[in-house]
């Protein structure tokens, strides 16, 4: 169950976190994984670690915010069959605090990012008669979280894009679906809270992972292991769907 073998996937932000792990996953499982990444030096470590274990990997140096850079990157890989839109940034800030530089950056990294990734992969995907695309969204897309005003609002636009895409490609047989994570312990996190707590950070790590009702921070493989299923064949009844892998946050935090 749960092979890609055949398949081309297409992960942007795969060098590091989330996205390493699920390119590392879909390159187990069989899958020809291409990394789009802006750290040229995180993807070529990852996609050796994938070509070490007998996988298929390449990385493609490109700014997601680049429609023209992202467009010849996909038309040179050609057929593609999976799509997972991972890279994203972070802003910490309320309304009042968050610059029009802040929140332009984030629109274009997080939102036109997704679109221009969708715009270069969809007409591929119609060539190829198929197609499952996965985007990265967040709990903050359904439930307040404070001082995350752009980032919410980002992430709010990728779950309506998503159920967008995957109405208006039905009949060309493209899937398209989100992850909405909680917390996950990346080297993101851990940079946090070295960065702005660096006299307790043991105290605060603690404090991140039980605002989580299962009382931990998720593991990327975890929400690999989601991810791999939802780009699986074994999930094609499903599209239009937002799965939170939330450790119960938006249920059960009340």
């Amino acid at each position: 169950m749960f092979s890609l073998k055949n398949k081309i996937a297409v992960i942007t932000g795969g060098g590091s976190g989330i996205g390493k792990a699920i390119s590392l996953l879909f390159a187990k499982q069989g899958a020809a994984v291409h990394i789009i990444e802006l750290n040229a030096d995180a993807a070529a470590g990852v996609v050796a670690e994938i070509n070490e274990a007998g996988g298929l990997a390449q990385a493609h140096a490109g700014n997601v915010t680049d429609q023209a850079a992202i467009t010849a990157i996909f038309s040179s890989i050609g057929k593609i069959d999976i799509l997972v839109n991972n890279a994203g940034i972070a802003h910490v800030g309320n309304l009042e605090n968050t610059s029009e530089a802040d929140f332009d950056r984030i629109y274009q990294v997080n939102i036109k990012g997704a679109y221009n990734c969708l715009y270069a992969a969809v007409p591929l995907m119609k060539q190829n008669g198929a197609g499952a695309i996965l985007n990265m969204a967040s709990i903050a897309a359904h439930v307040g979280i404070t001082d995350r005003f752009a980032y919410s609002m980002s992430k709010g636009a990728i779950f309506a894009m998503t159920l967008s895409v995957a109405r208006d490609y039905l009949a060309a047989n493209i899937r398209c679906n989100s992850i909405s994570p909680a917390r996950v312990h990346t080297p993101f996190v851990d940079g946090f809270i070295a960065k702005n707590y660096p006299d307790n950070q043991a105290e605060i790590f603690e404090k991140l992972s039980k605002s989580q009702p299962i009382g931990r921070m998720a593991k990327p493989d975890e929400v690999a292991s989601l991810a791999l299923y939802l780009c699986s064949d074994e999930s094609g009844f499903i599209t239009g769907t937002d799965y939170p892998i939330d450790g119960g946050f938006i249920t059960l935090n009340n």
